[in-house]
């Protein structure tokens, strides 16, 4: 990073935590928000010409570091350059405070990912470590709790770098996201075609394993991420006793609940809620599961992120108000901003307020007069620095 600078924006929209400034200005100095101002600014600064200015997007689940280092089955890229590209990727996308989802746990079918938890927790750590990321990384470990060697692979990552939120996550067939048999074979067979035999002996194995694991692994994930200091996540609740399951192991954000009964017994017992930016954006699940925009008219939505697709961020915020008439714009930035920065302890970014860290977006938005127009990110700053 470059030395802290000073500098003005003028003539923006700006996104404020409850409201939309329709012209507005925001001064910036030594790498916070200094002030803000209505109308005309004080002075010459960096012209918006109308375009929206919103805080740096939080973004807590996203898959995609994993598609730069394995971009083809069993094809394992340069690791420092799988994360710089995401790096890239990511600031490009106007997020400037990312949690790295980091696969702990090795499946069935992914007998490598402890090793690539290591290689790729090493790359992270050497970009930081030498200044070159855009963006601030943060750990977010994906835990499959049926696993044999989660807590192994957990238990080595913390030995060497801190843990900021942990996902206790399930994907064995007939669970949660994948309850209906069938609808985890149509997902997995276009993945990994297999014989009617070879699913019915991988099946088999899987539950064993679920049988075996499933409980005392969630217990001690628990118990290390309260150790650690870790926000603790629930991940595809699917009834309200999963629901029940994750107030009892002190859990503060559920990830993709799949039905409307665990979303809103979640809501119910405050935690918070977090559904993907491409169930919006495409107008539901992939996988078939309850529809982000379902969950927000009920009022049980909280958080987006991303997922699979960074630039579904701030689409599905811009998004949102124009399906839902009752979520404004102000309120949807909320879900990809303060809301999740506040859920993890961050209280230093995620709004447009004096004193915050200058973490800004400037965001254009096109085709205005189509039924659907597209935000488009025209410049990022992450503490006062200039990163996209």
């Amino acid at each position: 990073m470059t030395e802290p600078t000073e500098f003005l924006i003028e003539n923006a929209s700006l996104v404020l935590p409850d409201r939309v400034v329709e012209k507005g200005w925001v001064a910036v100095v030594d790498g916070e928000i200094a002030e803000i101002g209505e109308g005309d600014a004080p002075e010459r600064g960096i012209d918006f010409a109308g375009d929206h200015l919103v805080p740096g997007l939080v973004e807590l689940h996203t898959d995609h570091l994993e598609a730069h280092f394995a971009p083809r089955p069993h094809v394992r890229w340069h690791a420092l350059s799988s994360v710089m590209a995401y790096d890239a990727q990511i600031a490009a996308a106007g997020i400037t405070t990312v949690f790295d989802s980091l696969r702990a746990g090795s499946d069935a079918d992914s007998a490598s990912i402890g090793t690539d938890l290591a290689v790729l927790a090493s790359a992270i750590e050497e970009a930081r470590a030498t200044g070159h990321l855009r963006v601030d990384h943060r750990t977010h470990l994906r835990c499959e709790i049926a696993c044999d060697d989660v807590i192994e692979h957990v238990e080595a990552y913390a030995d060497l770098y801190p843990i900021h939120m942990m996902s206790l996550m399930d994907h064995t067939p007939g669970q949660r996201q994948f309850k209906d048999l069938e609808t985890w074979r149509r997902y997995y067979m276009r993945k990994k075609p297999m014989s009617d035999e070879d699913v019915n002996r991988f099946v088999a194995a899987r539950l064993e394993q679920h049988a075996s694991n499933a409980g005392p692994n969630r217990l001690k994930l628990v118990a290390l991420a309260a150790e650690k200091g870790a926000v603790l996540a629930s991940h595809d609740d699917a009834t309200a006793a999963h629901a029940s399951e994750a107030v009892g192991n002190g859990v503060a954000l559920a990830e993709f609940p799949t039905t409307l009964e665990a979303a809103e017994a979640l809501n119910q017992a405050g935690i918070r809620v977090m559904m993907g930016g491409p169930n919006v954006v495409r107008g539901g699940s992939h996988s078939g599961n309850v529809a982000a925009e379902d969950l927000a008219r009920a009022g049980f939505l909280d958080i987006l992120s991303s997922d699979y697709v960074p630039a579904s961020l701030l689409m599905s915020a811009f998004e949102l108000p124009r399906r839902i008439p009752s979520i404004d714009l102000a309120a949807a930035i909320r879900t990809v901003t303060q809301t999740p920065a506040r859920a993890t302890g961050l209280t230093d970014r995620g709004a447009i307020e004096a004193g915050l860290r200058a973490d800004l977006v400037r965001v254009h938005v096109s085709g205005k007069d189509k039924e659907s127009p597209t935000p488009i990110v025209r410049q990022v700053w992450r503490e006062g620095q200039r990163v996209s």
